[in-house]
This record gives structure tokens, sequence and C-alpha cells, in this order.
């Protein structure tokens, strides 16, 4: 999956695609997926102001896990 950098403090780069949101984080550079994230789920979270805040909402309703 192709990812672009985000200006975050915890959040290095993320992406999206086929429902799966992927976020590679900045200490350690751990890549986590994200699953049944809708495209609208997608655009809200990436033009959130505090994406580590957006995540951590998503990560109350989406199953995801550590894949990298």
């Amino acid at each position: 999956m192709n990812r672009q950098f985000v200006s975050s403090s915890r959040i290095s780069s993320v992406g999206w695609e086929n429902n799966t949101l992927e976020v590679q984080f900045k200490n350690g550079g751990a890549i986590y997926q994200y699953y049944d994230v809708s495209k609208d789920e997608y655009i809200h979270f990436i033009n959130s102001s505090s994406l580590g805040s957006a995540l951590s909402r998503l990560d109350k309703v989406h199953r995801y896990q550590r894949v990298g």
C-alpha cells in the first residue's frame, strides 16, 4: 500500500486502500492496519487537526493489527 507522509508528532505516514487504513508510527516505525475503514472515515481522519486523537477514536470502533 502506498502511504503519504503526514505532519504529526506520533504518526509518520498513512495510506488507505480497499477499506484498510495503514498507519506507520514514528517511534520504532511500527505499522498497523485498521480494517473496514470507509473512504469517508479515511478522509475525515486525514483532514483531522490531530491525527493522534482521530486515530484513538478509530481504535475504539475498528479491528486492527500490527503488520510490521
